[in-house]
C-alpha cells in the first residue's frame, strides 16, 4: 500500500480511502491510485482489512442444494450483482442436503468467515425451518418466501405469477386444466400450486388433481405422457419452464400440437422459453430487481437504518406461441 501512495503521489491514508470507497475522494485521485494498484498488480488483503476495520465487506448466500436450477442460479448472480456495485463480496455456502445438520453446518460455514449479511436462496421450507431455530447474529434476507419469516423476506407474488397464467388459459376458453406443480418441500411451488387452484375456484372451474415434480424436463416428459390418457385436458400450466419443456417433448411425440391441440404455460421465462417450438407462454420473475431489492435491503440493516419490509415483487404474464383457445369439439 505505502509503494501505492508513493508511485501515486498521494498519502497512505489516500489509498486506503480509495481501497474502502471513501465518498470524499476526488475522481481524478481516485483513478490515479486505482491505475498504480493495477500497475502494481495489488491487491488489498481483506482479512488484514477486517482485522483493523472490523468490517469483512463480505455477504454470505445460503443457497439451495438445487442452485443449478434456473431461479436460484439467476437470484444468486443478481445477488452478486448489486453487491458488487455496492464494493461488497459474495461468498456462497451450497447445501449439501436438507438435513437440518448440514443447513447448520452451512450457516456455521458462513458465520465463521465474518460475514455482515446473509442471502438465503434456498426457499425449502426445512431450510428456513433451520433458520428460525438457530441464532444468526447478522442480519439476513430470505429471497422468494410468502412471509414465513416476518420481517426477512423479499418475494416475488408467486400466488399472482400462478393466478395470472390459470387466468389466462381460462380466458382462452379452456375449461379442463391440469397443473404439473413443483416439490412441495419448495415454498414457490407451493404457492404456484396454491394459485392455480385459488384461480379455477374463482371462476367457478373443478379442481383437478395437481401432479407433483421434481422440477426436470425428464418429469414433464414424463407427466405429458400421464396427463395425455385424459383426452378432455385441452392445457397445462407447468410451475417450472423445464417441465414445460418436456410437456411439449411428450405431446409432440404423441402426435398432437401445441396449442393446436393442448396449450402450455411454464413459469421462470429462462432465456431458451423463447426458443422452445411453439415459443413458450410462461410467467417471467425480474430476478435483477429482486438481486437489487435484496442487497439493498440487506446493506440498510447492516448500517443499522430502519427500513420497511421489502415490497413484493410482480411477476409479468409473457404471452407467446404455446397458448390458444382450446379445439372445437
Amino acid at each position: 500500500m505505502r509503494d501505492v501512495a508513493r508511485i501515486a503521489g498521494v498519502s497512505h491514508q489516500t489509498v486506503s480511502r480509495v481501497i474502502n470507497h471513501h465518498p470524499s475522494i476526488r475522481e481524478s485521485t481516485k483513478q490515479r491510485v486505482l491505475a498504480v494498484m493495477d500497475e502494481l498488480q495489488y491487491r488489498p488483503n481483506r482479512a488484514a482489512r477486517a482485522l483493523v476495520t472490523s468490517r469483512s465487506n463480505t455477504i454470505g448466500v445460503l443457497a439451495a442444494s438445487a442452485a443449478s436450477l434456473y431461479g436460484p442460479a439467476s437470484s444468486i448472480t443478481a445477488i452478486e450483482d448489486a453487491a458488487r456495485e455496492a464494493g461488497y463480496y459474495v461468498t456462497v455456502a451450497h447445501l449439501g442436503s436438507l438435513d437440518h445438520e448440514d443447513i447448520v453446518a452451512a450457516i456455521d460455514h458462513l458465520m465463521a468467515q465474518a460475514v455482515e449479511g446473509v442471502v438465503v436462496v434456498a426457499p425449502q421450507a426445512p431450510v428456513l425451518e433451520a433458520i428460525s431455530a438457530v441464532s444468526i447474529d447478522v442480519p439476513y434476507v430470505t429471497m422468494q418466501t410468502a412471509g414465513v419469516i416476518e420481517g426477512h423476506e423479499l418475494s416475488v407474488d408467486q400466488i399472482a405469477g400462478a393466478r395470472e397464467a390459470t387466468r389466462h388459459l381460462i380466458d382462452l376458453g379452456h375449461r379442463r386444466i391440469v397443473h404439473v406443480a413443483g416439490p412441495q418441500d419448495w415454498l414457490e411451488a407451493r404457492a404456484r400450486m396454491k394459485g392455480f387452484f385459488d384461480e379455477l375456484e374463482s371462476a367457478g372451474l373443478p379442481r383437478t388433481e395437481a401432479i407433483l415434480g421434481d422440477w426436470t424436463a425428464d418429469f414433464g416428459y414424463e407427466a405429458g405422457r400421464r396427463l395425455l390418457a385424459d383426452r378432455n385436458v385441452t392445457a397445462v400450466f407447468s410451475s417450472n419452464d423445464q417441465m414445460a419443456l418436456g410437456l411439449l417433448h411428450a405431446i409432440r411425440d404423441a402426435r398432437l400440437e401445441v396449442p393446436g391441440d393442448i396449450s402450455v404455460v411454464g413459469f421462470d421465462d429462462i432465456p431458451e422459453a423463447a426458443h422452445f417450438w411453439p415459443p413458450l407462454t410462461t410467467v417471467r420473475q425480474d430476478f435483477g430487481e429482486l438481486g437489487r431489492r435484496c442487497i439493498a435491503l440487506l446493506l440498510a440493516d447492516i448500517d443499522g437504518i430502519t427500513s420497511p419490509v421489502g415490497e413484493v415483487v410482480q411477476p409479468q404474464l409473457i404471452v407467446r406461441a404455446s397458448t390458444a383457445p382450446p379445439p372445437a369439439r
